[in-house]
């Protein structure tokens, strides 16, 4: 089977297409960021197909792209996912979502692709009660989460008028080894594990109460693959949550436990306001991904943090890179992004 990646040089796309590639699948892909230049993707690349560098915003190119390699399934990763920074950067992050989707998706359809496997966020729940379900009203509350929402709707339209295969993935708080550590604007496991490996104390925002499921990558990645690869009817056209719904913690209590495997207890957290629109408590029911994929966590939280620090003290610290812009700077701007203060 032929498969295309969006945002294939990232942290979930690249895990996604080793494991593809594995099965014996021909994967092709694009990302913005040169893949030569993303550590955080392995590439054997006498198992891939062309790799290139594109802005999924430019349907030009991705149409190009599409045609060229003809896919059996368009797998939709590329996003900046930076919720918290959407309040700030609504133009960038939000075009990075929404215009990138519909870009995408139409290349995609025109092509003449089989499937589309949309990855989404539980950010399109929003405030709602928790733990959310698939079946719940969303109502998010950040231009993230409502960027995400619209692209999931614009899928269900086009798929339905063109007849093409669908389903859209709900993964949440995925963290593991390759995951960017040098990003300010989010993975909060990975940004308190590179503070403490250049001797500078974890940083909360608020009070640590926010409340969370983390989702070791190795325990999703199987679930994605059965979305690419599955003849199952009853997957088709649903919004499925793929990650554990027990075993949350509050922030607090993870930087402890960051804190605790990095072995250096010394250095206490420091604590920041609370961002805007930030949900306090977000986790998702995993019981349609259980039915559907047998999903069923292998790893805890205390091993997947065990794993990758491994992986963080193999690779060393790394500089805080800025990398997108702040549209909107008020006193409500986090200080460690308006300050660069990482």
């Amino acid at each position: 089977m032929k498969v295309f990646i969006t945002g294939i040089a990232g942290f979930l796309a690249g895990h996604l297409a080793d494991a593809l590639t594995v099965a014996g699948h021909e994967i092709y892909g694009c990302d913005i960021v040169p893949v030569g230049m993303a550590e955080i993707l392995w590439l054997p690349s006498a198992r891939y197909g062309d790799i290139a560098t594109a802005d999924c915003r430019d349907f030009a190119m991705m149409s190009s792209l599409m045609k060229s390699s003809r896919p059996d399934v368009v797998v939709h990763c590329a996003a900046f996912p930076h919720e918290g920074l959407s309040v700030f950067s609504p133009s960038t992050i939000t075009d990075s979502i929404y215009g990138a989707s519909g870009s995408v998706f139409s290349a995609a359809i025109a092509s003449g692709v089989r499937r589309i496997v949309n990855c989404s966020s539980m950010s399109r729940y929003g405030a709602i009660p928790s733990p959310f379900h698939e079946s719940d009203e969303p109502k998010p509350v950040d231009p993230y989460g409502i960027a995400k929402l619209a692209a999931e709707r614009t899928l269900e339209c086009l798929s339905k008028i063109h007849g093409v295969e669908y389903v859209t993935a709900v993964p949440h708080n995925i963290y593991g080894p390759r995951q960017c550590r040098s990003d300010p604007y989010r993975n909060v496991i990975a940004i308190m594990m590179n503070r403490i490996l250049q001797g500078k104390s974890p940083i909360i925002y608020g009070g640590g109460q926010q409340r969370r499921c983390f989702s070791y990558i190795d325990d999703v990645i199987p679930c994605l693959v059965q979305m690419v690869t599955s003849d199952d009817p009853d997957m088709l056209g649903r919004i499925v949550n793929i990650g554990p719904d027990t075993g949350d913690v509050n922030i607090l209590q993870l930087c402890h436990m960051v804190s605790n495997e990095m072995g250096d207890k010394t250095l206490p957290p420091i604590f920041y306001g609370g961002r805007p629109a930030e949900v306090q408590h977000a986790n998702c029911s995993g019981e349609l991904s259980r039915g559907l994929f047998g999903f069923k966590p292998q790893t805890s939280l205390k091993q997947g943090i065990h794993l990758m620090a491994e992986w963080m003290r193999s690779v060393g610290p790394k500089e805080f890179n800025y990398h997108l812009p702040l549209e909107i700077v008020t006193d409500k701007t986090p200080k460690t992004w308006s300050q660069k203060e990482m």
